[in-house]
């Protein structure tokens, strides 16, 4: 099936559709708050799958192997086992002096996993990007940030794109590939608040940033140079997750939000998919944590 216009790709509705993810022919993703590790089919609208419900918030996952998941969940990074109990890998921020927990999170082409973190009352500057490599101790790779969303990396794993949400920001880095160090720190984006807030990103084949408008009601794709180069209205207020996947990894896939609105719409909350022209890249595994 083709899709021109954004359709609504399944029944549910989610209370925080985040950490989109285009894996073994099938889409994955969270409903965050929840703890819901949900997935779908990429051909036809279905109905979403239940495959691990966890006791605190899980933010998003990258696989691993044989089936299983790095997840930035509750206060750090746990491993979701195919066979087993959840492991803790480490813990982040449970020493936090504000109530804080994990947001966003994705492996690099590396395997490194980056997971972010944000303080529940939003503090400016309460949040912080974490790098992960196995047989290393956690890294504080980004430090002031208010909710960190994202990041995306491009297919060599070199440039990395980071969201502040409130804050409007997306900035680009020079990543390492050896040692995931980052440098060269830079403005990509500024969007004022009337455009919405950059949430859940991902690049296209051709090096293009795809964006998530928290509050915008739309998606956004900015080509390398950051200008504008298409927007896509969207049924939904809150558009949060967002991944290249299903046929051809030519489908845009787009997880929205209920959360904190008064009035909520008939597409609030809904994973929404539309088809776009340029191809998205393969979803990275996460090396499996040591120990």
């Amino acid at each position: 099936m083709e899709l021109t216009e954004p359709t609504v790709w399944s029944t549910d509705r989610l209370e925080l559709g985040e950490g989109l993810r285009w894996v073994d022919d099938r889409l994955v993703l969270v409903d965050l708050l929840a703890g819901r590790l949900l997935e779908t089919d990429g051909d036809a609208p279905t109905p979403l799958r239940e495959l691990r419900r966890l006791d605190v918030p899980l933010g998003a996952v990258a696989p691993v192997a044989d089936g299983d998941w790095l997840a930035a969940a509750g206060t750090g990074v746990t491993l979701l086992s195919a066979t087993g109990d959840p492991r803790p890998v480490a813990d982040l921020v449970g020493a936090a002096p504000e109530p804080t927990r994990m947001n966003d999170a994705v492996a690099d082409p590396h395997g490194r996993f980056w997971a972010g973190s944000m303080t529940y009352a939003a503090v400016p500057g309460g949040g912080t990007l974490f790098r992960l490599a196995p047989g290393a101790e956690p890294v504080p790779a980004v430090t002031g940030l208010t909710i960190p969303n994202g990041p995306a990396f491009d297919a060599t794993g070199t440039t990395m794109y980071l969201a502040d949400t409130p804050r409007g920001e997306i900035d680009r880095f020079s990543v390492d590939p050896a040692t995931g160090a980052l440098h060269g720190r830079e403005p990509f984006v500024r969007l004022s608040p009337a455009d919405g807030g950059p949430d859940g990103m991902t690049l296209d084949a051709a090096g293009h940033l795809w964006i998530a408008l928290w509050g915008g009601a739309a998606v956004r794709r900015y080509r390398p140079d950051g200008t504008l180069d298409r927007e896509i209205r969207l049924p939904a207020k809150q558009p949060a997750g967002i991944c290249l996947g299903g046929p051809d990894l030519r489908r845009l896939f787009i997880g929205t939000a209920r959360v904190g609105l008064d009035t909520a719409g008939p597409q609030d909350g809904a994973l929404l998919a539309v088809d776009v022209e340029v191809p998205g890249l393969p979803a990275a595994r996460a090396a499996a944590p040591v120990g």
